[in-house]
């Protein structure tokens, strides 16, 4: 009966002590299995942090293009603009200065010669 008796023993203690190995093995496992989970999930919430970055500096690069573009174009209407307010302006001049010269041709005259006598000098001096 003691040999029974130590079987059944026996018997239990290799059950217990292989459920314990399955049940660490199990534990180690689920740890690792969680580990893993955990890095996947990362993995997954840095990718989409990734995208929503490139996402908005997508928006940022469109926004700011947008407004280059807008202020490319103003610069240019306001270029346009100048250009032609300075050309009708040397246009008016010219032809003022062109009358002036038929109507008074002597003054004209002498204000020619006396502003190249004065523009001699300075160049003379420089």
């Amino acid at each position: 009966m003691d040999d029974v008796k130590n079987n059944v023993k026996s018997g239990i203690d290799n059950a217990a002590s292989a459920a314990k190995k399955g049940v660490d093995r199990a534990a180690g496992m689920n740890v690792r299995d969680t580990g893993q989970a955990v890095m996947d999930k990362a993995s997954d919430y840095a990718h989409q942090a990734r995208e929503k970055i490139g996402e908005w500096a997508g928006e940022a690069r469109e926004a700011v293009g947008g407004f280059a573009e807008r202020a490319e174009e103003r610069a240019e209407r306001w270029a346009g603009d100048a250009y032609h307010t300075a050309s009708e302006n040397a246009s008016y001049f010219s032809r003022e200065v062109m009358t002036l010269v038929r109507n008074h041709p002597l003054p004209a005259l002498a204000i020619g010669f006396g502003l190249g006598v004065l523009l001699g000098r300075v160049a003379r001096s420089v």
